[in-house]
């Protein structure tokens, strides 16, 4: 028996001792001596298909590819052979003495180590470039790049700046992500929109390409010196060609990546000279025209004109002043509408811009609006330029006269009257029917909650509604008293509008009481005697004072229709009628 455990525990260490010689993991390189600006392949490989594969580091290398994770199966002669195998590719980041350190991995509960591997990085060398490596193909053949207009301007000259991919006919964009846009420090900017991704041929460093334009914006500096425009940076995504083809003869693509920059760029930006600058100069760039118009030259005390300051032409349209309208004291000048009409191309602005003044003269006479002044910096011929409008000459022919309408003050100084004429102000829009920027969505509004419950709601109160119904058809003797009710109380309301009336109040009073006691006894009560009356009201319990009560008013209506009665005494007969009727209708 202990011959047989002795034998089997035998077959067992052999069996694992010759399992445990089977597993092989090894670290292999396609170099061990390379230059800094080389590539290295390192392969880990085992024979078992062992799990937890991990590397600490790669201390000096910079990681380019992977890992990249392959498995191979094989039968030779009989045999079968496996093979599991973690690849990286590296780039060195210095010169010296390197290490690949050792990886471990697990099969069968067994823990298995790689031996490191020594690597010597030398100086650069020479390389020759891969004609299929999709990285040297993207280098070669695709280049983002920032245009300028201009890389010298003045101070508020503008400049443009396209962006624009180029790129050889044998390579596809198939799309991109912007990484980093340009921060345009110290400009005043304007972008210019682009409608899609137009593919345009050109010319890029004296060789045909295609280019698609990713951005452009016109800039316009707002200070002298060394201005820089920062980087934008995007990731492209393409298919680049390989030596490989179909069965049908056609190359074959690869998908690669590749994030591009367009670098930084230097503005050197000239300050404008201070020689021959004029006084109303205020920061005009560019070419311009200058004028001053008057909607009318002549008009009444009481009437407005309109009077324009005008620039237009081609520069830095929204970056200045203008020059402010002088006008005498006798014209009231309101504040000036600003009126901009610009347009931003690749060239800058170009439109107008205005300042609208309304004028109401007070007085009769002329009235002179002086001439005036504008200045601006042409780039072109580098020079100051100055407009002068005409003076215009405003004659108010109608209206009162200031020496008839002045006041002297305390002090002994004339001021002027204001005319308070209705038609003054004519020319002003008073109905501006303005609606509110600020909208508010009905989704989710109290509104939307209200009617959203509001089925709800009315779900019980229609139940109660019609049980309440049914109960009133279901009583048709209620309906009936109900009915006479309103008859009665219908019969009141027309003897109290009859009050004055003595015919009519009487008769409307009599009927009413006859109708209250048929609503209550169900009976035809106006056939009946008095005695009959008292009779029927004592059978319902009803006491003696209120039907002495309800008898003596029939009686006034009898003896009323034949004597003369006061409005007073028809007002009292109303009260007793409806204090009566309240009484005998508590006692039922």
């Amino acid at each position: 028996m202990n011959t047989l455990k002795n034998y089997i525990l035998l077959f067992v260490l052999l069996t694992s001792a010759s399992t445990i010689a089977q597993v092989q993991f090894e670290a292999k390189v396609s170099k061990k001596t390379l230059g800094v600006n080389e590539r290295i392949r390192v392969d880990f490989e085992m024979n078992v298909d062992g799990d937890n594969f991990s590397i600490a580091d790669f201390a000096g290398f910079q990681v380019v590819a992977g890992p990249n994770h392959s498995i191979s199966r094989s039968w030779s002669n009989g045999k079968r052979s496996f093979s599991k195998k973690f690849t990286y590719i590296l780039q060195p980041t210095s010169k010296g003495n390197k290490k690949i350190k050792q990886a471990t991995m697990q099969y069968q509960g067994e823990t298995y180590k790689s031996i490191p591997i020594n690597i010597v990085v030398t100086d650069a060398v020479d390389v020759p470039k891969d004609p299929n490596d999709p990285t040297n193909i993207i280098n070669d053949n695709m280049f983002f790049v920032a245009e300028i207009s201009n890389a010298s301007p003045y101070l508020n000259e503008p400049i443009s700046i396209t962006y624009k991919l180029y790129f050889s006919k044998n390579i596809a964009v198939r799309n991109y992500d912007i990484l980093d846009t340009p921060k345009y420090n110290d400009f005043w900017s304007n972008d210019i929109p682009i409608k899609g991704y137009p593919l345009q041929q050109g010319t890029f460093r004296g060789k045909p390409f295609y280019y698609y334009v990713f951005k452009k914006i016109v800039l316009y500096p707002q200070k002298s010196g060394n201005l820089t425009i920062k980087p934008y940076s995007i990731n492209v995504f393409v298919d680049v060609p390989t030596n490989r083809r179909d069965i049908f003869g056609q190359r074959m693509y690869k998908k690669a990546e590749k994030s591009l920059t367009a670098g930084s760029r230097k503005i050197n930006v000239k300050a404008l000279p201070d020689e021959g600058k004029p006084e109303s100069f205020t920061g005009a760039v560019g070419n311009f025209d200058f004028t001053v118009d008057v909607s009318r030259n002549s008009l009444s005390a009481s009437e407005s004109l309109q009077a324009k300051v005008q620039v237009k032409g081609n520069g830095n349209l929204k970056l200045f002043e203008l020059p402010k309208l002088n006008v005498p004291n006798s014209l009231e000048a309101y504040d000036p509408e600003r009126d901009t009409k610009v347009a931003t191309s690749l060239r800058g602005m170009r439109g107008s811009v205005s300042d609208n003044y309304t004028l109401v003269p007070q007085y009769q006479g002329k009235y002179p609006i002086p001439a005036l002044s504008f200045s601006y910096f042409d780039p072109k011929s580098e020079t100051y330029k100055t407009i002068n409008s005409d003076e215009i000459v405003i004659d108010v022919i109608d209206g009162p006269t200031n020496n008839s309408l002045a006041n002297t003050s305390v002090a002994g100084t004339t001021k002027q009257a204001v005319n308070l004429n209705p038609n003054q102000f004519r020319g002003f829009k008073v109905n501006a029917n303005l609606v509110s920027m600020q909208t508010t969505d009905f989704f989710e509004s109290k509104l939307f909650y209200w009617l959203l419950l509001a089925p709800l709601l009315l779900i019980p109160i229609t139940m109660i509604v019609m049980k309440k119904k049914r109960q009133i058809d279901n009583d048709v003797e209620g309906s009936r008293i109900r009915k006479a009710n309103r008859l009665a109380k219908k019969y009141l309301s027309t003897a109290k509008k009859n009050l004055g009336d003595q015919e009519a109040f009487y008769v409307s009073l009599e009927k009413a009481l006859h109708n209250y006691l048929k609503a209550k006894l169900n009976i035809e009560t106006s056939d009946f005697s008095k005695e009959k009356i008292v009779s029927l009201l004592q059978d319902r319990n009803v006491n003696d004072a209120a039907i002495d009560q309800f008898i003596s008013l029939l009686k006034a209506c009898e003896f009323a229709r034949y004597t003369p009665s006061s409005t007073d005494a028809m007002k009292q007969d109303y009260d007793n009628a409806v204090a009566t009727v309240s009484t005998i209708d508590k006692q039922f």
